[in-house]
């Protein structure tokens, strides 16, 4: 009895590992999304439209973002915008609103 009760909580913590990581993992979003092209989200600020989107201003970036959920340094983040999904920290999009 006691190798099974072994068995199961190392089975247990196994699988508690692999669902935290798969939640981490999330994809990043596609700049050809519907939600994503219509915002004008690019992945590298640097190729944000000007002048369709004449709000960007160079250093504007997603890290940057009040929206952005992401910690420091990170190269991605979650952005509610994009529920389920992760934006690049060097990306951009019209809704970006300086961090407080």
């Amino acid at each position: 009895m006691p190798m099974q009760r072994r068995v199961f909580l190392m089975t247990l913590a196994a699988s508690g590992a692999v669902l935290g990581t798969a939640a981490q993992a999330q994809a990043l979003v596609d700049e050809k999304d519907a939600a994503a092209a219509g915002l004008g989200y690019v992945a590298d600020a640097k190729k944000a439209d000007a002048k369709k989107f004449p709000k960007y201003a160079a250093g504007q970036n997603c890290a940057g973002c009040a929206l952005y959920q992401g910690k420091a340094g990170d190269k991605a983040g979650a952005c509610p915008l994009f529920a389920g999904k992760q934006v690049a920290g060097a990306g951009w999009c019209s809704a970006w609103a300086k961090k407080a």
